[in-house]
């Protein structure tokens, strides 16, 4: 006889309780840059026992590497609704890249996350990359970009994203909307649009930024 629907539901819901809270830890220690933890000390930040762990997880990598994934997604589905909002491939990429910096000021832990990633983040088949290659391809594909090989696009905008995100994190003083719109005008006309054009873009008003928050 198959368990009580109930009871199934309270294991399964403290299962995903657990899993949360070590995929929390684990984005803590990574905005700290904290990779070299121990399974036992991100167990006991998360207040789990360390048996939970191999419930959820082989490996302490397989964990980090989630909670990086979970990051992007978090990100992705924001950025999605917002773009849903504009035709232009071009502008698409502008707003991404404008919305993206100001992220720091808001979420700066999940920033630190994807700072401490590295650029490997930028070869992940999830979140940043994908979404700006295929704006980047259609704005070619709409004279709004000139052509230029997508992957090495990719890692143009995204070496400049990751270094205004470095520098915003430390600069907490700086004006993150400011310096985020003048390097985004520099990827644009690095990308071969005018200057007139870039300006334009960088100039529009965005949409307002909704509440970027892993689950816990």
């Amino acid at each position: 006889m198959s368990a009580d629907p109930v009871v199934r539901n309270r294991i399964d819901r403290r299962r995903e309780r657990t899993r949360n809270a070590l995929l929390g830890a684990a984005r803590k220690f990574l905005a700290e840059g904290r990779s070299a933890v121990s399974i036992q000390e991100i167990t006991d930040a998360a207040d789990v026992g360390f048996g939970s762990f191999y419930n959820h997880f082989t490996s302490k990598e397989e964990l980090f590497d989630e909670a990086v994934r979970s990051v992007l997604q978090v990100y992705s589905e924001m950025r999605d609704e917002i773009v849903k909002l504009y035709d232009d491939p071009a502008e698409v990429f502008a707003v991404s890249f404008r919305m993206t910096g100001r992220l720091q000021r808001q979420a700066p832990e999940i920033v630190r996350v994807l700072l401490n990633s590295g650029m490997p983040v930028l070869l992940r088949d999830e979140g940043l990359a994908p979404r700006a290659r295929r704006d980047i391809i259609a704005a070619q594909e709409a004279g709004r970009f000139e052509p230029m090989d997508p992957d090495m696009a990719v890692m143009a905008a995204g070496g400049a994203l990751l270094g205004l995100l470095q520098l915003l994190d430390a600069q907490p003083g700086a004006d993150a909307g400011a310096l985020t719109d003048e390097m985004t005008f520099h990827v644009l006309r690095m990308f071969g649009m005018n200057k007139r054009s870039a300006q334009k873009l960088v100039s529009h008003p965005l949409p307002p930024q909704p509440q970027l928050v892993p689950d816990p």
